[in-house]
């Protein structure tokens, strides 16, 4: 099936709302309606109906094929989460079979200008009975990285540090979906979290880094975009070791920027602490030797090639090759 252009799906999405005398208004909003977003055929067309009634909608789903073929669909009613009655929105999200994306919320016309005023990346498409406000330019201003205070600077620190050993420990005892569950779940979140506070920083809090960091890439130097893309796991023990590592260097890059660009103190012993930790291998006779030549002159430089201590293969591992020969 040939991929439907925008100005093609607008038409449709449009063309039904003229068509059908419950939809009221239309608007546009998300990365289309953001002159900042990269444009490319994989945005999806967030849209927003404001109807009389939704249950009929609801109650008779057949109506979306008029958008095309669907790869999947999933509605409100889908998520666990969510039970009824849906008396506030209810939305239609289509994957179609043309690779086009229609996310499509359905609002009550009662509650139509509160739900148009909510976000500021916003564009008004259609407004049949011309009861809605002018609305101002598109603004992603509402999407920007917002500066922490001292406290959520510090809890995100501890945080990123406590973390962390969970997920070495994990790696030791060859506990692939522990680690990694503390790894993806919570270390990430605040590492990505500590970048963006660092882009914030670097353009005035003036800046919109994307759902989960997604354009976090074309702002950091490459020697930072090399660690953060270093930090994802291959699949095996050794590369979420490495990755580790990565993430508590980029955070630590990050966190001093962003520490002596606010006025905070960047928790360097508990750091220099986890990072001889993690760098043990689990042989903790190891640790003060790490912490030592941490302090020493010229740490900083030398740590990159630091070595890392290597746990020995835990017995029941060892044991197991064994008897399968």
């Amino acid at each position: 099936m040939k991929h439907r252009t925008e100005q093609q799906m607008m038409d449709l999405i449009l063309g039904f709302a003229r068509r059908d005398d419950r939809v009221r208004a239309v608007w546009l909003n998300g990365s289309r309606a953001n002159p900042k977003a990269p444009r490319d055929q994989y945005q999806d067309f967030d849209i927003v109906y404001a109807v009389t009634d939704m249950q009929p909608f609801i109650d008779d789903p057949g109506w979306v094929d008029v958008f095309g073929e669907r790869v999947i669909m999933q509605t409100r009613a889908d998520q666990l989460d969510s039970s009824p009655p849906y008396e506030d929105w209810f939305n239609f999200m289509m994957q179609l079979l043309d690779g086009n994306r229609i996310d499509l919320t359905l609002v009550p016309v009662s509650r139509m200008e509160e739900a148009l005023l909510s976000d500021r990346l916003c564009r008004l498409l259609l407004d049949k009975d011309g009861t809605l406000p002018a609305l101002p330019p598109p603004s992603d201003e509402d999407y920007w990285v917002k500066p922490p205070d001292e406290r959520e600077f510090n809890c995100t620190c501890n945080e990123f540090l406590w973390v962390a050993t969970y997920v070495a420990k994990g790696v030791w005892r060859r506990e692939m979906a522990y680690a990694n569950a503390h790894l993806a779940q919570v270390v990430r979140p605040m590492l990505i979290k500590m970048v963006e506070w660092k882009i914030g920083v670097e353009h005035g809090f003036k800046v919109d880094t994307g759902k989960y960091g997604k354009y976090i890439e074309r702002y950091l130097y490459s020697d930072q975009w090399q660690l953060f893309a270093a930090s994802f796991a291959g699949g095996n023990y050794e590369d979420m070791m490495k990755g580790i590592l990565s993430m508590a260097e980029l955070f630590r890059s990050c966190g001093r920027e962003v520490a002596d660009a606010l006025g905070f103190t960047y928790p360097e012993e508990d750091d220099r602490r986890v990072n001889a930790y993690i760098r043990s291998g689990g042989r903790f006779e190891k640790i003060e030797e790490l912490l030592l030549r941490s302090r020493a002159p010229a740490a900083e430089e030398e740590e990159a090639g630091a070595v890392v201590v290597r746990q020995e293969e835990p017995p029941q591992f060892k044991y197991r090759r064994m008897r399968e020969g």
